[in-house]
């Protein structure tokens, strides 16, 4: 059985790490892009309005005052919806935060298919991969708020650039404060040795209960937590490919270039078995009811489900 700790949108936990950073280290600086609550950064800035800056509708220079702050010795967190963070600064992040190091900290709000009505423009389906291509970034994709708090606060303390990819709506918080957390190391959230599920942010608790749909079938499935994309956990993949045979890859995401193709990159190189991959295939989203979208992806358990079958017959 999956214990749900309640529902809430991941932003929250992304708002809720950076009020807590506010208070135990003041060289943390945020920057808003005209979207500063809709993102959970208010708290921050209602905490510490000195410590704050609102850019405008203005995602390149965002990202320009955001390394010019890291330079001078701030760790600067910058948030915005996932598709404005990522694509329109991409040349900035690119050469000059990524190419110098710069100790800056990307908050991808309203990731996936879930911001619903605003439709294609506004779901961010690409930022993995063109954020876990540049040459130095960190990509974490937290499942649910309490991890993406986590995840936030870690950030801080790493060094170098971060993406930390959270969404808007409402989801089961499946994990706790007791739960580990530590950048590149994967979480086995179920035992099993039949199949992996491997599955990253919202997926998670939808690879969690299609290892309970399997169950009634006599298919154990192990399912990995993979919260940060790069740097990937390798050894918890290949200790995987070896015990289990047999991988689907989860993640609300395009499946070329993210989640699933940076797992396939491991296994391929490493110990090479029947792989599916359950994401966006090759389409721009719609607007519409969040759930109704996740239905029509084919991002639900069931649909993970029947990866997992389909994968069997060709172990």
């Amino acid at each position: 059985m999956v214990n749900i700790f309640g529902n809430k949108a991941t932003r929250f936990g992304f708002g809720e790490g950076l009020v807590e950073l506010g208070k135990k280290n003041d060289k943390v600086f945020a920057l808003g892009a005209d979207t500063v609550s809709s993102v959970a950064m208010d708290g921050f800035q209602k905490e510490f309005p000195e410590r704050f800056v609102n850019v405008g509708i203005a995602e390149t220079n965002l990202l320009g005052v955001a390394a010019g702050l890291s330079i001078a010795g701030f760790i600067p967190f910058v948030s915005t919806y996932g598709v404005f963070a990522s694509g329109r600064p991409w040349e900035q992040i690119r050469t000059t935060i990524c190419y110098s190091k710069l100790n800056v900290k990307i908050g991808g709000s309203h990731s996936g298919l879930m911001v619903g009505p605003d439709g294609a423009t506004h779901q961010a389906l690409e930022e993995i991969s063109i954020m876990r291509c540049l040459p130095k970034m960190t990509v974490l994709v937290p499942c649910d708020l309490i991890e993406t708090k986590k995840a936030t606060i870690a950030a801080a303390y790493y060094n170098g650039p971060v993406y930390i990819r959270y969404g808007r709506e409402n989801i089961p918080i499946i994990t706790d404060d007791k739960t580990p957390f530590e950048i590149g190391k994967a979480i086995k959230v179920r035992e099993g040795n039949d199949v992996c599920i491997m599955a990253c942010g919202s997926m998670v608790y939808e690879a969690l209960m299609a290892a309970e749909l399997l169950e009634k079938e006599n298919i154990k499935a192990r399912v990995l937590n993979i919260h940060t994309i790069k740097p990937i956990d390798k050894q918890a993949i290949i200790e995987a490919t070896k015990d289990c045979g047999a991988i689907v890859t989860a993640e609300e995401h395009q499946i070329f270039g993210g989640f699933g193709s940076a797992v396939a990159e491991v296994v391929v190189a490493n110990n090479p078995v029947p792989m599916e991959f359950i994401g966006i295939k090759d389409t721009f989203g719609e607007s519409g009811n969040p759930a109704d979208l996740i239905v029509k992806y084919g991002l639900k358990d069931v649909n993970i489900a029947e990866a997992v079958r389909k994968v069997l017959k060709r172990k």
